[in-house]
């Protein structure tokens, strides 16, 4: 047994090449069963040191990145005291086979840490959103916000760590390579500064949060996301818009969700031969059509007197009630109007034109 042990197979003894398999199996082993129960433990530990932890999030997020991290980590260690075989080792182009295996490692193990890295992230932000205290849409879209900028910045983080630490390369040599390029690249990426900016200005200003109805450039829509660079929205037409954050900031947005009383504007142009008295009855009738409980203010009168008709302007203002309300409600009046004139024998003035 001992002989078989010491045999020697790509410069390793078949013993060492046991060792580290058992190794990497007990630690698979370890994840397979006993990783669930690790993180209840944790999980258990944390509560009691008075940390406030969702078991269900914290097992869906971060359970997988750590038990890829562990195994990652451990097969990297054991595999190490490994003698890397010379009848795998070739040369070419100022590198070789086994400088490439200890770059892939390293490349591999600097990943699955800032994927942990990441999914912490996300698991906080989901804790923080959970108990926010206010529940408010645009504190949670902050939040949202803030994860998505602090993972892009791990992301660059993890890049630059993969650049130093696999390939050994210098960063600050890199930065002032940069540096060399960095007007041109600032001019090709200012637009995309500028948004990025803007959407610093939306969060904190706050002109506007998730599920507010904006009015942007001819454009009407429900806002649903506001990303680094634009925001986007969901049209009454059902069409989903971007428009980037430098325009929104810019431009006059028209936030409607933020009326305080939605109007409605209606012109009647009566036909010139309506008489004095005809027309106070018909102003007094849309008097008393417009007695609603919603209907917060009116404004009904006779407008302009001109050759061809009389003109009678109606205004009147609603708390702002959803829109199908709304139109609901304009055509409820609309049809007591046009029921009252036929009552005072009252004629449009472009249907006596028709007529003659």
């Amino acid at each position: 047994m001992n002989d078989l042990l010491n045999r020697v197979v790509l410069d390793n003894t078949i013993g060492d090449y046991a060792t580290v398999g058992l190794i990497i199996l007990a630690i698979y082993l370890l994840k397979k069963y006993f990783s669930r129960p690790m993180a209840v433990a944790i999980i258990y530990l944390l509560q009691k040191m008075g940390r406030n932890i969702d078991r269900e999030a914290f097992i869906k997020l971060i359970l997988a990145p750590l038990e890829y991290f562990i195994i990652v980590l451990t097969a990297i260690v054991s595999l190490s005291y490994l003698t890397f075989p010379d009848i795998l080792y070739y040369h070419f182009y100022k590198t070789d086979t086994k400088i490439i295996a200890d770059r892939i490692a390293i490349s591999l193990l600097i990943i699955s840490f800032f994927w942990l890295l990441l999914r912490i992230i996300d698991y906080l932000a989901f804790v923080v959103s959970k108990h926010n205290s206010t529940g408010e849409q645009g504190e949670n879209q902050l939040i949202v916000f803030l994860k998505d900028f602090l993972k892009a910045i791990v992301s660059i983080a993890g890049v630059l760590t993969i650049i130093k630490f696999a390939f050994h390369y210098q960063i600050m040599d890199l930065l002032t390579g940069l540096g060399i390029v960095g007007v041109a690249l600032a001019l090709s990426a200012r637009e995309s500064l500028e948004n990025i900016i803007a959407s610093f200005i939306i969060f904190f200003d706050k002109p506007f949060i998730i599920g507010d109805v904006l009015k942007v450039h001819n454009i009407t829509g429900t806002v649903e996301r506001i990303g680094f660079r634009s925001t986007r929205l969901r049209t009454t037409e059902k069409t989903y818009v971007s428009v980037p954050n430098k325009q929104m900031v810019d431009s006059i947005v028209d936030n409607l969700s933020m009326r305080t009383q939605r109007k409605a504007e209606t012109k009647l142009e009566l036909d010139p031969y309506t008489s004095a008295i005809q027309i106070e009855q018909l102003l007094e009738g849309i008097q008393t059509i417009l007695q609603n409980p919603i209907i917060e203010n009116r404004n009904i009168f006779l407008n302009e007197i001109a050759q061809q008709c009389y003109i009678i302007q109606i205004d009147y203002y609603t708390a702002p009630i959803p829109v199908e309300e709304f139109n609901a409600l304009k055509q409820t009046i609309n049809l007591s109007i046009i029921r009252l004139m036929e009552s005072l024998s009252v004629q449009l003035a472009a249907y006596v034109n028709r007529l003659k």
